[in-house]
């Protein structure tokens, strides 16, 4: 009898509540092999991987990508992951773009904090994602073509 193969899931994320968003999806563990991305902040996270926290008023921000890059190119080639789940942010794009040059699958989750008006993240993965959840259903205004999936609680 051949086993089924496991599918290996990238959940990555910045801090906070993106973060705490992306654990609600936990159960996927059970039937999958996913490891963990976050930023490295001064609080415990418990997660496989850490990039460094940035965002676009940061004065050392394409400095911090860059090193991001190198190091979800990193990531990447030690992990080998069939999909990238995400809840944003700016911190998942290098992870993001990797995904989408290496063919395989690119999830994102619009955050529950945005009931109208899309985040900058999101905006820009629309245009990207295999699929793109939103949890309201006024967001469907801004992400015409989005599935609503109900809130991740």
């Amino acid at each position: 009898m051949r086993k089924k193969k496991r599918n290996k899931i990238c959940l990555i994320s910045s801090s906070g509540g993106h973060y705490e968003q992306l654990k609600m999806l936990a159960s996927l563990e059970k039937e999958n092999d996913v490891f963990w991305v976050t930023e490295k902040v001064n609080y415990t996270s418990n997660a496989d991987y850490y990039l460094y926290q940035t965002g676009m008023r940061d004065k050392l921000f394409f400095v911090k990508m860059l090193l991001n890059l190198l190091k979800s190119i990193k990531i990447w080639f030690t992990e080998k992951p069939d999909y990238v789940i995400t809840t944003g942010a700016m911190v998942v794009l290098p992870m993001a773009f990797l995904a989408k040059i290496m063919g395989r699958k690119l999830v994102y989750i619009e955050t529950y904090a945005r009931v109208r008006g899309g985040t900058r993240s999101g905006k820009l993965m629309y245009k990207f994602a295999d699929l793109f959840i939103i949890q309201w259903e006024p967001l469907k205004e801004v992400y015409p073509d989005a599935v609503y999936g109900g809130s991740i609680y």
